[in-house]
């Protein structure tokens, strides 16, 4: 029987796609972590990665143990923590970065005191990266904004929260035929689930925009409007101080408010789900 850090080990590897990556997280050197995946595959007796000189790809054989190590795993960490009345173990979340300058960053904080002996393993990304991470296993959940397409029925969605999209200029622009005359408009990247809510808060309020940059970021897009570069349509996050920065002024879209709503997405079943409902019901228990 392998040992659980072999199996931890194979799981930090397939979620960074990179031994040395993952072996910074488990605290090894590269050579152990490569040692300790050979070891694995050696004992379950099939090769997990196709692999090349430069490259570590997770082939079928790969996919098809990554659940059921992620299983062991969790029951392993349980033994302890199913003697005990609070959450424990470990818990891998995808989030997107603006969500944590957002309400789910307080949340995270406010789980930390309330269960020392929960560890939280965050990993940024873009929310259609984290579907395929939370539908292989490689992530136990992830706070992304709602799909703009129907979700595969192996995964769930429940909304946390939502924020209102806002128009955001510099403060020291002074508009004299309309702000879409005068600046460009900072989007942010066109064919993620945010891209598509700006794109649709765009369309409902008819507003005429004249493109200048594309970023995925939100943080980046406010720093570049609040140094005069353009402006911006973004979800109200809600740990941003937005009426005292002087840099900054929000205007009210001219039509319908478009909100981006926020959400943990999971498999139906999975081996964390008593950390995820204990999320879900910090969001329900504040509504």
């Amino acid at each position: 029987m392998s040992s659980i850090k072999l199996l931890k080990n194979f799981i930090a590897i397939t979620r960074h796609k990179s031994v040395a990556a993952a072996a910074r997280e488990i605290g090894l050197t590269a050579a152990a972590a490569g040692q300790q995946l050979q070891q694995l595959e050696q004992e379950i007796g099939v090769e997990l990665f196709d692999r090349t000189k430069r490259s570590l790809a997770l082939n079928s054989n790969g996919r098809a143990v990554i659940e059921p190590i992620q299983e062991i795993i969790v029951q392993y960490e349980s033994l302890g923590s199913k003697l005990k009345s609070e959450l424990s173990g470990t818990i891998v979340l995808g989030a997107l970065v603006s969500t944590l300058m957002g309400a789910f960053g307080k949340t995270l904080n406010e789980l930390k005191q309330s269960y020392p002996e929960l560890e939280i393993k965050l990993i940024a990304g873009l929310s259609s990266n984290f579907l395929d991470q939370v539908m292989e296993g490689t992530l136990d959940a992830a706070i992304v904004t709602e799909s703009p397409y129907a979700l595969p029925q192996t995964v769930q969605w429940t909304e946390l929260y939502k924020e209102p999209m806002i128009l955001i200029s510099p403060s020291s622009f002074k508009p004299a035929k309309g702000i879409h005359n005068q600046l460009p408009f900072i989007r942010f990247e066109r064919n993620t689930w945010t891209g598509h809510l700006v794109e649709q808060t765009i369309k409902v309020n008819k507003l005429k925009i004249q493109d200048g940059m594309e970023l995925n970021s939100v943080e980046a897009i406010i720093e570049l409007v609040r140094q005069g570069l353009g402006y911006s349509i973004v979800p109200q996050l809600a740990n941003i101080a937005w009426t005292s920065d002087r840099q900054l002024k929000i205007q009210e879209l001219p039509g319908k408010t478009v909100y981006r709503k926020v959400g943990l997405l999971e498999r139906r079943k999975h081996g964390r789900q008593n950390i995820t409902q204990a999320i879900k019901k910090h969001f329900l228990s504040t509504l």
